[in-house]
């Protein structure tokens, strides 16, 4: 399997489960965290497989080079679509972050329990019962504030690809099948 179909791949689970989660989040609580910790997963795999893979894989190439950017003559240069991949990835790992701050995973939840003496238990159901007031409704301002961001950088993504892009778009939407998806059709001469 090609990387762009791997590619093509984790982005569908990780859209998935975004989309998933963003949806839930007001009426499916229980559900929302779990999909949370399923897109901080996906997140974690994606980070690992760009240290190891190829370096087409590599995280450096979704963010603008700033100088580049004072260059921009015309709508479909190269930067317009890092910048809004910068901004996706800015507004996913900040919502992501901020949700596993408001619950963290179970497991960091049962080590801490394990860890932490019966006579501190007692001390730290007080400091919980503090952070649930002002502190943890600054966090969910964050993180409802980064996830619609992260909506409105999806859709200019999305629009950005079907406007200037139209080869890679309808390949990472499963509407195209085809090698390269980077590479536009060879118009012939």
């Amino acid at each position: 399997m090609s990387v762009f179909h791997k590619i093509r791949i984790y982005h569908a689970v990780l859209a998935l489960l975004v989309t998933a989660a963003y949806l839930t989040g007001d009426e499916l609580e229980g559900l929302h965290v779990w999909l949370g910790y399923a897109v901080a997963i996906v997140i974690l795999c994606r980070i690992l497989w760009a240290a190891v893979g190829s370096r087409q894989l590599g995280i450096s190439r979704l963010f603008p080079h700033l100088m580049e950017l004072a260059k921009i003559r015309r709508m479909n240069h190269p930067m317009v679509s890092r910048t809004l991949l910068a901004g996706i990835v800015i507004n996913l790992l900040l919502v992501t972050a901020t949700g596993l701050v408001m619950e963290p995973p179970p497991v960091a939840a049962f080590a801490a329990g394990t860890v932490i003496s019966p006579a501190l238990a007692d001390d730290d159901r007080d400091r919980k019962h503090d952070r649930d007031g002002k502190e943890n409704e600054a966090l969910e301002e964050i993180h409802e504030t980064t996830a619609n961001l992260l909506v409105l950088f999806v859709i200019l993504h999305v629009a950005y690809l079907l406007a200037f892009k139209r080869p890679m778009a309808l390949f990472m939407l499963f509407l195209r099948n085809g090698g390269s998806a980077a590479a536009p059709p060879q118009k012939k001469a």
